[in-house]
C-alpha cells in the first residue's frame, strides 16, 4: 500500500509539471522530464534507501514525465493537422485545448505544389489565446512521402 501512495504521488507530481503554464509551446516535454526526474529521485530514495534505488526512481521518473509532457502538446497537433488535412480554405477552423485551455483559431488557404520541392503545401494563419496572451503567426505545411503534413521552417 505504501508503494501505491508513492507511485500516486509521482504520477501527480508529473502530470501538474507538464501543464505548462508559463512554459513555451514545445518545452512542455523537457518540463515534465525535469519534473518527473525530481519526483522520481525522491520516491526512489525513499523506497530504496540508497543511491541505486534513487538512480532507478530519477530515470523512471524523467521517462514518465517526457510521455506527460509531449502528450498535452500532441492534441493541439493532432487539431493542426486536421485542419490542413480537411479545412475549408479561407474558413477558420477553431478549438479549445482541454487540458491547457488555450484556444486556436487556424484559416487555411488553398493548397498549392511547391515548385522547389514538387509537394503539396498548404499555407495557414494561426490566431492564438496562449496562457491569456493573443498570439498571431502563418504556417506551411508540406506533404511527406508518406502523405503527413509536416511544417516547414519560416522563410521570413
Amino acid at each position: 500500500m505504501k508503494y501505491v501512495s508513492i507511485f500516486t504521488l509521482v504520477a501527480l507530481f508529473a502530470l501538474t509539471s507538464c501543464t505548462g503554464v508559463g512554459v513555451q509551446q514545445g518545452k512542455k516535454g523537457q518540463v515534465g522530464a525535469v519534473g518527473g526526474a525530481a519526483a522520481g529521485a525522491i520516491i526512489g530514495q525513499a523506497i530504496g534507501h540508497d543511491t541505486q534505488s534513487t538512480l532507478i526512481g530519477t530515470a523512471i521518473g524523467t521517462m514518465i514525465g517526457y510521455i506527460v509532457g509531449n502528450e498535452m502538446d500532441k492534441y493541439d497537433r493532432q487539431e493542426l493537422n486536421h485542419v490542413y488535412e480537411r479545412g475549408v480554405s479561407n474558413r477558420p477552423s477553431s478549438w479549445v485545448n482541454p487540458d491547457t485551455g488555450n484556444q486556436y483559431s487556424v484559416t487555411p488557404q488553398p493548397a498549392y505544389t511547391d515548385p522547389a520541392s514538387h509537394r503539396v503545401c498548404r499555407k495557414a494563419k494561426i490566431d492564438a489565446v496562449i496562457d491569456g496572451q493573443q498570439k498571431h503567426t502563418y504556417s506551411t505545411a508540406c506533404r511527406d512521402a508518406y502523405g503527413h503534413w509536416q511544417l516547414q521552417p519560416s522563410k521570413q
